[in-house]
């Protein structure tokens, strides 16, 4: 019986320790790309795929990963940058693929408990979700080892390094790939719409003047997994879902951020 307790909650608090760390890193480069809000749109944009993965037969992670990427590419196109009324239009296609998702669960004849996917569900965690995890945590960690000085100069200057010859739509395809295999692998941790407190809480308060995108990573990983391992040590203690209760705790470390000089 022990064993069985040990393994109930250290996969949990795995899958909590590498999204912890994880969530944020890949959040700061994210902000830095001015990326957000297409995270956001994958984010919306999982759903869908999770469903109809599930009705094939396949590993919903992989139809999550595939329809968030496909519906921001889709975003990208319908919407142009420079328009005034792009965020409206968006946020419209975020809000518009999440109803979608809802839509088609019943048709397809299939069950999803969306509270656990929209919310996260991380005491129920099994192996499968912290492999899903370490995927996306190594797939995060090989993009940096190989691309960091190409992330750093298209986060510093985009037109510069397309004019240097670095193959900004070919690096921006990896970061969005990447991204949709963090916001899936956290879906047991803190669900794929509360996700988005976790990319961009720790990353504000570790890029406050960081010298370089190395030093202003390391610092948000380790907000981001303080903030994780409080929120799943207060979810246990006071049996509270550990999702929203790290999207809280994202909130209130705002406090922290320092103010604008």
């Amino acid at each position: 019986m022990s064993l069985i307790n040990t393994i109930w909650w250290i996969i949990p608090l795995f899958i909590t320790i590498f999204t912890g760390l994880l969530c944020p890193a890949m959040g700061t480069v994210l902000i830095t790309h001015k990326r957000l809000l297409q995270v956001n749109l994958i984010s919306h944009c999982v759903l869908p795929g999770l469903a109809l993965a599930m009705a094939l037969g396949v590993d919903p992670s992989i139809g999550g990963v595939i329809s968030g990427l496909v519906g921001a590419l889709a975003a990208e196109g319908l919407a142009n940058k420079k328009n005034e009324n792009y965020e409206a239009v968006m946020n419209t296609i975020l809000a518009g693929s999440i109803g979608f998702g809802v839509l088609i669960i019943p048709l397809l004849g299939i069950r999803i408990d969306l509270e656990a996917v929209l919310f996260g569900d991380l005491l129920t965690a099994n192996i499968g979700d912290l492999l899903r995890t370490l995927i996306a945590f190594s797939t995060f960690i090989c993009l940096i080892i190989f691309s960091y000085n190409k992330i750093v100069h298209i986060g510093l200057d985009p037109e510069g390094a397309v004019a240097s010859g670095i193959k900004v739509n070919n690096l921006n395809l990896a970061l969005g790939v990447t991204t949709a295999l963090v916001i899936v692998s956290s879906m047991s941790a803190i669900g794929v719409i509360l996700v988005i407190a976790l990319l961009s809480t720790p990353t504000l308060l570790g890029l406050h003047q960081a010298p370089s995108l190395l030093i202003a990573m390391t610092r948000s990983s380790i907000f981001g997994l303080a903030i994780s391992l409080l929120g799943f040590v207060l979810a246990i203690i006071f049996n509270l879902s550990p999702g929203p209760l790290i999207s809280v705790l994202c909130v209130a470390s705002l406090i922290c951020l320092p103010k604008n000089e």
